[in-house]
């Protein structure tokens, strides 16, 4: 077979014969195209002749002066405009000679002075030359034009008297904005070469008083301008846009203290006239419908309200901006080292408007500018943003915008692939999630009330019944609106969708970067929304956390939060599943002999935290074995910790007694079934805790605190809630991480003041070191009277203690 034949279908003759209109149409284009390049031809050729015949007229007799020949383009249009008029075949030779004669003639009026040399040329050399600026056309007085207004006329016993009245008719602002500007364009230049020579001839003080005079007065047109705006905004919207103008202050002397006031002060001015509602943009239906007067200027004042809060907020953008860029524009008289100083007072700007505007437009536009500044390396303006945050998160009840700066911090974090600073993240640990999903109560979960439409109640009721019932369903939906029942479903919708995203953030650090700086700031916020994870992620969330900790690269701060994490999670929403988490019991047993005075204290918090979850709340789940080791194992830490440390465990062993009243046994020095108590094992169901005694309380009644030794008599004899040796109100009824903060010595310091202490803090430091000398000494006569073998009589002990 050949090649396929072409679709394409050739043209009929009638085809031909349909477009041969369009041919003579084209045909008869192209000779009129033709006849109009000869006729330019033509004219070329007449311009020529022309040019020829002036030639010929201007080579006899030379005038008088000499003229500099202008440019060859506008020679030719001049020569086209009054040469093409007179055609050459045409001219008659009295034109020609008349032509000629005019051109020998030179006179003052037909000479051009910007283009001509000096007409007598005996003139000497050394005369001066005229400057430039003398060449310019002076500005002619302006005549103010006026325009005639007839009004009305009188009607008096003279007859009628006509009424008319002059109105000055004003210059389009086109036109003064250009002489204003050709005005102050003029002397600048004389200015600027004079004011360098005037400041310099000041000395250094005269230009100290004169800067002091110049802010002076920009603060009184700063308060006159704010104090004009706030007494009423309605009508003075406008001064807003002079004051802001003040950004752009081009005096370098004053420059950076002005742009300053004026950023704090309309900061100050938006925050006191901004409504407490959202502007939104008027309809095209809105706008052409007629209002009231009042209606008008309120959409007047709001359109300008919005539209200078906009460009407000662009000024201080630009001012960060600026500084991170280190652009200095030619128009602006600051200077590179003031950049900084400008940026933190429009951060700072931009943060009290985080905080004091949450409701009001462009506000996700600052929480995309500010989110970014949480990780710069500047401190003091991540410091501002992250505190700002925190507070936002504080007081934000319904959680749109929270949900707003969580959405924005995730994409940050996902898109610098997880180098951010933890502080970022540590402002999670403020979202008020906690508190409203807590609060689920009967009216929360009730059906809504469904209300009668307009068909079951002409069907079903009466005419008086549907208008009693008419006031009665519009009585209820005022007491819902009241209730803000539909609000409260709103906020938790809105926190749910927030802590989705806050936990994507936290399982992709876990998943993808578990050796990065920003695990410890994970773990913490995992263990305080430990009790809001859903039940399909813990599995893979204990195996995780599990895998961690066997790693051996956590530190115990870490691993702490690890624990508190996975026994959280199992005192919630984990107690319907049958898991024994084993393992963790032992990590922390093991972890607890690392905690000592001279590491930080606050680690002790977790480990009380995590011992509730694990011991109170779970007692069902501990055997007796595991809950008598930590009792002892919590002893011996207690001896070598702070006092408030000391309390805190103290109060945690009497919680846990009175979990597990067996425990008891440990006060008493009878031995309780086989085998001896192996201290140095990390198994607490494997080291036989049954078969020691809590000698530790006999030495802690001897601490020098007075709140440890009344924890330790009382958790001696039994920790009774009657009776003498009961506990005072103020301590039964506080937990142990209420007494732990209670008693926390914040200003105790181990090292010595660089400085020469004062009188009273030396008495203070002598007090102290005595104190902490008695202390070490108790210690070191208690571990002396305690041999190897920790089985000693319990009495036998005691009587080397007393010694």
């Amino acid at each position: 077979m050949g090649p396929p034949r072409s679709k394409k279908r050739r043209p009929t003759f009638r085809r031909l014969l349909k477009t041969s209109d369009v041919k003579l149409e084209n045909k008869l284009k192209n000779r009129q195209m033709k006849q109009q390049n000869v006729a330019k031809k033509q004219r070329k050729e007449q311009k020529k002749l022309r040019q020829a015949v002036k030639d010929a007229a201007i080579r006899t007799p030379r005038p008088l002066e000499t003229y500099r020949k202008r440019p060859e383009e506008e020679e030719e249009e001049e020569e086209e405009e009054f040469l093409e008029s007179l055609p050459t075949d045409m001219m008659e030779d009295e034109d020609l000679q008349q032509m000629t004669s005019m051109a020998r003639q030179a006179s003052f009026i037909t000479r051009d002075l910007s283009s001509c040399g000096p007409v007598h040329s005996g003139k000497k050399r050394s005369s001066a030359v005229v400057p430039s600026y003398e060449k310019v056309p002076r500005k002619m007085a302006r005549t103010e034009e006026k325009e005639v207004i007839h009004l009305l006329p009188i009607k008096d016993k003279t007859g009628v008297i006509p009424q008319s009245i002059e109105r000055v008719i004003k210059q389009p602002p086109e036109e003064e904005e250009e002489e204003e500007e050709e005005a102050a364009n003029e002397p600048e230049e004389f200015e600027d070469e004079g004011e360098p020579e005037s400041t310099a001839a000041l000395t250094a003080e005269q230009r100290e008083q004169l800067r002091v005079h110049k802010i002076n007065e920009k603060k009184l047109h700063i308060a006159g301008l704010g104090s004009a705006i706030i007494s009423n905004p309605y009508s003075n919207i406008k001064r807003v846009k002079e004051l802001r103008g003040m950004l752009m202050e081009s005096d370098p002397c004053v420059a950076v203290t002005v742009r300053k006031l004026v950023m704090v002060s309309l900061m100050e001015i938006f925050k006191d006239i901004t409504p407490s509602y959202r502007i939104r943009p008027l309809t095209p239906e809105e706008k052409a419908a007629k209002v009231k007067k009042e209606t008008q200027q309120l959409r007047e004042f709001e359109e300008g309200l919005v539209s200078q809060f906009k460009f407000y907020l662009e000024d201080l953008e630009q001012t960060i901006k600026d500084w991170k860029q280190q652009k200095k524009k030619r128009s602006q008289a600051v200077g590179f080292q003031s950049y900084r100083g400008l940026a933190e007072v429009a951060v700072r700007c931009l943060c009290e408007l985080l905080l004091a505007l949450p409701h009001f437009n462009f506000h996700n536009n600052i929480i995309v500018i500010l989110v970014p500044l949480m990780n710069d390396q500047d401190k003091k303006v991540s410091g501002m943003c992250c505190d700002a945050f925190r507070k936002l998160f504080q007081q934000d009840k319904v959680g749109g915008a929270s949900l707003a700066t969580v959405r924005v911090i995730s994409g940050l974090v996902k898109s610098l692939n997880y180098n951010v600073r933890p502080e970022v993240l540590k402002t999670f640990m403020s979202l008020r999630i906690k508190e409203v999903e807590m609060k689920k109560d009967i009216e929360a979960t009730a059906p809504k009330k469904k209300f009668m439409n307009n068909k079951e109640k002409k069907k079903n009721l009466s005419r008086m019944q549907r208008k009693w019932k008419k006031a009665e369903e519009k009585l209820e939906k005022e007491l819902l609106e009241a209730e803000a029942s539909e609000s409260k479903e709103k906020k938790i919708k809105l926190h749910t969708e927030t802590l989705n995203i806050v936990f994507l953030v936290y399982f992709r650090i876990l998943k993808k970067a578990q050796k990065s700086v920003l695990l410890p700031a994970v773990l913490e916020g995992l263990a305080n929304f430990a009790h809001l994870i859903n039940l399909e992620f813990f599995d893979d969330l204990l195996n995780v956390l599990q895998s961690l900790i066997q790693s051996g690269d956590l530190t115990n701060r870490e691993c702490l939060h690890c624990i508190q994490t996975v026994f959280t999670i199992l005192s919630g929403q984990g107690d319907v599943l049958n898991i024994d988490p084993l393992n963790f019991y032992s990590q922390l047993y093991k972890m607890l002999p690392r905690l000592h005075a001279g590491a930080p204290n606050d680690d002790i918090i977790i480990v009380l935290q995590c011992l509730d979850a694990m011991l109170t709340r779970r007692k069902k789940q501990v055997s007796l074995q595991r809950a008598m080791a930590f009792v002892k194992r919590l002893s011996t830490l207690s001896l070598h910790v702070l006092p408030n440390a000391t309390v805190g465990i103290l109060a945690a062993n009497r919680a846990t007694l009175h979990a597990f009243p067996k425990c008891d046994f440990l006060l008493d020095n009878e031995v309780q079934g086989s085998g001896f108590y192996l201290p140095e094992l990390d198994e607490p169901e494997h080291c036989n805790a049954q078969n020691t005694a809590l000698w530790e309380l006999h030495t802690l009644q001897r601490h020098f605190h007075p709140v440890v030794r009344r924890l330790a008599v009382h958790v001696c004899q039994g920790a009774p809630s009657e009776g003498s040796a009961a506990l005072s109100v103020d301590l039964s009824r506080r937990s142990p991480v209420e007494l732990f903060n209670a008693y926390s010595v914040k200003d105790m310091t181990f090292n010595p003041p660089v400085a020469p202490p004062s009188s009273k803090k030396k008495d203070r430091f002598v007090i102290r070191a005595k104190l902490l000398d008695e202390e070490l000494q108790r210690r070191a006569e208690s571990v002396l009277t305690v041999t190897e073998d920790t089985e000693l009589d319990f009495n036998t002990t005691h009587e080397h203690t007393h010694h």
